[in-house]
C-alpha cells in the first residue's frame, strides 16, 4: 500500500508541476553546446621588412600566395565547427581593399559587426627575407574592439609557397588548440 501512495504522491506532484506551467512539459537538455561564433576573417596582408621591400618580387605572386593562407585558414576556421564565417566580400573601407587593416588600430571591429559578426581576424605575414617569415592574427570583439587573441609565430625557413601552411600551423596551434 505504501508504494501505491508514493507512485500517486509523484503523480499528483508532476500534475500539479504541469498545472503550474500552464500546461507546458519542460525539457532539459544536460549538455547544450554553444553556437557558433561569428567570425569576420579578413584577407590575409603582407607586412614587408625585406631588403627588396617594394621593388624586389612579384606583388600578384604575394596575393595569391596571400589569398592562399586566407583560404587555409578560413577552412580549418569552419571545419573546427566553433565558429561560421561571415562573407567580408562587400567590406567597405579603404584598409580592407588595400589589405593595411593591421595599421588601422582595430577599425577591423567595427567593420566585422556592420556585416554582423561577433568577432574580427586580421592575419599578417611579416616578411623578413625572401625565405624567412613570421605569422600573426589578432581576435578583436566586434562590439567592443577589444582584442580578445593575438598570436605570432616564430621566424620559419621557407619561401612565399610556404605562407599557408606557417598560417594554418598558428591557427591550429593557437586558437582551435585551445577549446
Amino acid at each position: 500500500m505504501r508504494s501505491g501512495f508514493f507512485l500517486h504522491r509523484r503523480s499528483l506532484l508532476a500534475a500539479c508541476a504541469v498545472g503550474f506551467l500552464g500546461g507546458v512539459p519542460l525539457t532539459f537538455q544536460a549538455s547544450a553546446e554553444p553556437s557558433p561564433i561569428k567570425i569576420a576573417v579578413f584577407d590575409f596582408e603582407l607586412d614587408d621588412f625585406s631588403g627588396g621591400a617594394g621593388i624586389a618580387g612579384d606583388k600578384a605572386a604575394d596575393l595569391a600566395q596571400l589569398d592562399r593562407a586566407t583560404s587555409e585558414v578560413r577552412r580549418l576556421i569552419v571545419q573546427s565547427g566553433r565558429y561560421d564565417l561571415v562573407d567580408v566580400a562587400s567590406a567597405e573601407g579603404d584598409g580592407v581593399k588595400a589589405r593595411s587593416l593591421r595599421q588601422c588600430n582595430g577599425c577591423e571591429a567595427a567593420i566585422a559587426l556592420k556585416l554582423g559578426a561577433d568577432q574580427s581576424l586580421v592575419g599578417v605575414v611579416r616578411r623578413i627575407s625572401r625565405t624567412e617569415y613570421a605569422v600573426q592574427f589578432q581576435i578583436r570583439d566586434a562590439h567592443t574592439g577589444a582584442m580578445i587573441l593575438a598570436r605570432q609565430s616564430d621566424l620559419r625557413i621557407g619561401a612565399d609557397y610556404s605562407w599557408n601552411r606557417g598560417a594554418a600551423a598558428l591557427i591550429s596551434s593557437s586558437l582551435l588548440g585551445n577549446p
